[in-house]
């Protein structure tokens, strides 16, 4: 940024997926050395970006420069490093834990892209970073929230995000390393409050992308009434749900930025649409087979988690008619007949 000096540091980024690969950009840009390790699940990826620089699932060249390393050199991406990028999804968290955490320097801080939360047997939800500090109580777990899609941060599109951790001063010491006049960084230590806004958003995407097949049904005409009811009831109830688990209310700005983006493009927008147009649930996660669909995970927790509460008297069903729909969608099988007048 004008007027900042940039001290280069080594950045390693773990998980070759579309947003692990995407950080690539501001930090290359900043000129810090970056070295992205695949995952056992991204040796293709890897390759493929070894001999021409494109990524194919990001479909854009990374930048030039860029160390690229399959899991096997994992020990020789991490040497020296100042900063480790964790870029897996929500079904790799556990892994990373076991058998990545492990094996990176205790001193270094881990910064995560993964969006998503536990839900525990009280009915409360914890973030992945207390999470990892749970396991690993003297190592420094941080995380992103807010509206960015890996596309357009590879296309350098200005984005406002959030960087939440335990300890400012660390904090302060990442943005300095990622900030860009495209990326824009705040600064919270309400980790779980963060945590949970930006994750509730890929359950009410799908919601709100069930109104894109149910227009798609009578024709090619997408319209926008139904989707931005949705999107209001969406916002209401992320709302309710931060209050409920005791959250600040300010976290909903990242949230619902991150419900817009969400709702206009990726992969919860196609089995958001799949459901809309008529297709069970069973076979829209056919149609999608091999596809991560982080929202899946999160509306199947986050319903587990209200239904516990409203089970023990201390949540209302009638807050909650949009995300209990979706979750019966989920787990029962149930077709699409949005509650309108619940709302």
């Amino acid at each position: 940024m004008k007027g900042m000096v940039i001290i280069m540091s080594i950045v390693t980024i773990i998980g070759a997926g579309v947003m692990g690969s995407a950080m690539s950009f501001p930090l290359s840009d900043n000129g810090h050395t970056v070295r992205l390790v695949g995952t056992m699940l991204d040796r293709e990826i890897i390759n493929h970006v070894i001999d021409t620089l494109y990524h194919p699932n990001l479909k854009r060249s990374l930048p030039n420069g860029i160390e690229c390393h399959q899991l096997e050199t994992l020990e020789n991406a991490v040497t020296g490093a100042d900063l480790v990028i964790c870029g897996v999804s929500s079904f790799g968290v556990e892994w990373f834990s076991e058998n990545i955490i492990p094996r990176l320097p205790p001193s270094v801080p881990i910064l995560s892209v993964t969006k998503g939360m536990f839900n525990l047997p009280d009915g409360t939800l914890m973030s992945y970073p207390k999470f990892y500090a749970g396991k690993y109580p003297d190592r420094s777990f941080n995380a992103i929230g807010g509206p960015c899609t890996s596309y357009e941060l590879a296309d350098r599109d200005f984005t406002h995000i959030c960087f939440c951790g335990q300890n400012l001063t660390k904090l302060e010491e990442m943005k300095k390393i990622l900030e860009t006049p495209y990326y824009n960084i705040s600064l919270t230590t309400d980790i779980e409050g963060l945590e949970c806004a930006v994750a509730l958003k890929n359950a009410y995407a799908l919601a709100v992308t069930l109104a894109v097949g149910l227009s798609k049904r009578s024709g090619d005409t997408i319209h926008y009434n139904s989707q931005a009811a949705l999107f209001g009831q969406s916002v209401k109830e992320m709302r309710k749900l931060l209050s409920l688990f005791g959250y600040a209310d300010e976290n909903i700005i990242y949230g619902a930025g991150d419900l817009y983006v969400t709702v206009f493009g990726g992969r919860t927008r196609m089995i958001g649409t799949l459901l809309g147009l008529g297709h069970s649930f069973d076979e829209a996660m056919r149609e999608l087979e091999g596809v991560t669909l982080e929202s899946i995970v999160i509306s199947t927790r986050v319903g587990e988690a209200v239904q516990t509460l409203i089970n023990a008297g201390k949540a209302d069903s009638a807050d909650f008619p949009l995300l209990l729909h979706v979750y019966d969608i989920i787990t029962n099988g149930a077709t699409v007949d949005i509650p309108w007048k619940a709302f």
